[in-house]
Parts: C-alpha cells; structure tokens; sequence
C-alpha cells in the first residue's frame, strides 16, 4: 500500500488549519462607533470641506502618515485603485510607457493602460523576484514615464539600484507594496521608497479592512493630483483654481468610515503581527532545511521580508520528479483553511503567470475593437509581448517557484509541524510519485 495521500495513503493531517483573522474586539468596537454616529461615508464629490472625505478617513490619513514617516497618505477603496491615482499624477497618457512587472497582480500593469499609456516588461531577479535593474534599463526609451516597482511576496525593490537608474532619467518610481507592510529597507519602510508607494488593505492581506488601500507620498503636488483624481477632479478643479488638467479626469476611489475606522485598529496591531508572521516563516523554514530540493527565500542585504506568501524554489533534478507532482502530493496530505475552504489547500506552482502571456496583451486588445491604445497614432512602436522576453519570470512559473501560505500567524507550532512533516513525507516517499 502506498505511504503518500496522493495514492490513497493516510493524510498527515485531515483538520482543518485555524482561519486568518486578526479582526478583533477593537474593531468591532470602532465600527459600532461609526455606525452609531450615522456617518458611514462623508465624502461629496464637489469642492466643499467634506471633499477630503469623513473623520475615520482623515484620521487614518494622519496616523499612517505618521506611521510611516511621510507627508501625504491617501485612503482610497482598494490598491488597484492606488495604483490608477498613482499612474495618473504622473501625467503618464498616450503615447508613454510605464515599465512594469510581469510576476505580479494584473493591475500593476493595467494601471498604464487606464491613462492609455503603454505597459513594457522589464525581467524579475532570479533571487529576489523583483524587478531586475538590468532589465528595467535595458527597457527605457525616450517614450517611458515612470516605473511600477513591486515588492513581490513581501521583498522590497532593489531601490538603491532602481533609483538611481530613474533619476537618471528623469522617470517617477511608483511602488507597489501591497503585499510589503511594515517592513524596511537599510531603514526606511517599503512602500516610501519611490517617489509614490500604495498599500493593500484587501481581507488577505496581513492587516485589512475588507477592502481598502493607501497610497503615500512626499510630494506635494502629486499628493494633491491623487487625492484628486480619487474623488471627481473634473467637478472640482476650476473652484479651485487649478489650470494643470491633465489626467483631471476623476473617479469614484473612497473609502468609507467603517472600512477607515477598521484600517486604523488593524494598524495599531501591524507590528505584533509582523512579529509572530516572521517567527513561523523562521520556525518552518528550519523545518524544511534537510529537504534538499526545497531552496528557501533569499533576503536581499538590508531588507527585512514580509512573507506575503513563502516563495521557495524547487530542484526538480535533485528530487527526480517534477514540481507538479510534488506539489499535488503535498497538497494531498494536508487541509485548507477555515473560511477559506473553496480555496484549497494554500500551496501551488509558479505563483501567476506572466502577465503579458494574458490574453489582453497577446491580443492587444483594450479599448474598442481596433487595438487602442497599441496602434493608436501618437505609439509608433511595436511593444513586444511574446513568449521569452522575460526568461527568469518564465522559468520561475514554468518549472522553478512553489508560492504557500502554511505559515500565516494563525498557525501554532503544532500546525506548523504537520506543514513541515507533509513536505518531509514526500520527500521521504517520492519514489511513489515517479513513472
């Protein structure tokens, strides 16, 4: 009889893990609060004081600027649509480019089409999984506007290196650090490296308030062209005086009392979360160090790491079956998650695929039917989106990357061992899963 659940063996562990949830009594009680105050929005889409929205919303406003060391922070109903503010205060439009990641959630790149502006994809490290400086220079042209940096599974952006390479040429540096919270680079918190950072406050995210995302900045004007295009710039602008109107076309991006007033008790806790994430990322990485075809996650020098998910490499000639199968076997050993049960079990293969291999590039098709923006009259380039123009993103979707989410806070130092005892049995027993 087989050993491995994969081929009718006894699972390591049949209950299911703990849920995710850091929501607590103090957000239940903030939430009370705003309810019985009767002001569950207070935003008004016209210049008058409530423009800037309600007092959850300007008070969490405050105290994540102060968190985290920056002028502006912006509340906005969800990251996607801090990145869309972010794009927009560049002034990027079309006929740019706005070089962007291809191992990342879609609207990190979409964000340049919403201003029909041209995605181009730079190639991600092969330790880090960030974008690559080399390739991101290799990348400009005099067309490019900004870069979309992301802090890919919680790493930050080599931002000495990206920086340098942006001032250089004069290009605005926007960093995703929705899955970066509260951890720093040689000092400084992700998300306040570039010039614009946006975070995520999506439900699994490590803190959140359903939805919700913040973006932050030192600059002034930007601030202000955000918090524009937030909330109706169009209705706005003349009343206040404001004759620079490009990208002044605005949206509907805020954020409610209720989410702000949740947001700003999930804050409060942020750094004890991160504390106890990192001491399970370290006690199962421990676990699984005699495995030898698992490569644990490098840190970049002077980072810390927040462990959105644990991204690991797989040695597919050390363990003589391919990542596939070991993965599926894996997954047959162990349960999901409570709340999270349509989901399965956390653990799969290559993370996402690379964006531009997603039917809207390979197609090109955005706006209408006649390939806006790509051959619109004012892009005189053919951007390239065919297979091989980023090898080490294709390589690590294709063969290399297990991406999991066994080792959230929720999870005690028992179930943190029957992770680590699924993998080791596996290993032990992937004789089973060859042929």
């Amino acid at each position: 009889m087989s050993h491995l659940a994969i081929n009718g063996g006894e699972k390591v562990r049949t209950r299911p893990f703990p849920a995710y949830n850091m929501i607590g009594k103090e957000e239940e009680e903030a939430v009370v609060k705003v309810m019985r105050s009767g002001i569950l929005s207070r935003f008004l889409g016209s210049w008058h004081r409530d423009f800037y929205g309600g007092p959850a919303v300007q008070a969490l406003e405050r105290e994540w600027a102060a968190y985290y060391n920056v002028k502006h922070a912006i509340a906005v109903n969800s990251a996607t649509s801090g990145l869309y503010c972010a794009v927009g205060a560049t002034g990027a439009g079309p006929g740019d480019e706005i070089i962007v990641s291809p191992y990342t959630m879609s609207a990190s790149a979409t964000a340049a089409l919403v201003y029909n502006a041209i995605p181009v994809f730079a190639d991600i490290e092969e330790d880090y999984f960030c974008l690559d400086p080399d390739s991101v220079e290799e990348r400009i042209t005099p067309r490019t506007k900004a870069i979309v940096v992301v802090d890919i599974f919680g790493l930050p952006y080599d931002a000495e290196r990206i920086n340098s390479i942006a001032e250089d040429h004069n290009l605005t540096v926007i960093e995703d650090a929705a899955q970066a919270p509260g951890v720093k680079s040689k000092g400084r918190y992700a998300g306040t490296l570039g010039h614009i950072g946006v975070y995520s406050l999506n439900y699994h995210k490590h803190i959140h308030s359903g939805e919700g995302g913040i973006i932050v900045t030192d600059d002034d004007e930007l601030a202000e062209r955000m918090r524009l295009i937030r909330n109706h710039a169009e209705a706005v602008v003349e009343q206040m005086g404001r004759t620079h109107l490009v990208n002044m076309l605005g949206f509907n991006f805020r954020m409610t009392e209720i989410e702000a007033a949740i947001a700003r008790e999930q804050l409060k806790k942020l750094e004890g979360i991160m504390e106890n994430w990192l001491n399970n990322v370290t006690y199962l990485e421990e676990k699984l160090a005699d495995i030898p075809c698992l490569v644990m996650p490098r840190v970049r020098p002077g980072c810390e790491h927040a462990y959105y998910v644990h991204p690991v490499k797989f040695r597919s000639d050390v363990a003589g079956i391919s990542r596939e199968r070991f993965v599926d076997a894996v997954r047959a050993e162990l349960p999901h998650y409570v709340n999270r049960e349509g989901e399965g079990v956390k653990i799969g293969c290559g993370y996402v695929q690379p964006l531009y291999l997603q039917p809207l590039y390979q197609q090109k098709t955005v706006y209408g039917d006649k390939g806006f923006p790509f051959v619109a009259p004012f892009y005189h380039e053919e951007v390239r989106y065919e297979k091989g123009i980023c090898p080490v993103c294709e390589k690590m979707y294709d063969t290399q990357l297990i991406t999991h989410e066994l080792m959230r806070p929720s999870l005690s130092g028992d179930d943190l061992d029957d992770v680590a005892s699924a993998f080791a049995k596996v290993w032990k027993y992937r004789g089973e899963l060859k042929g």
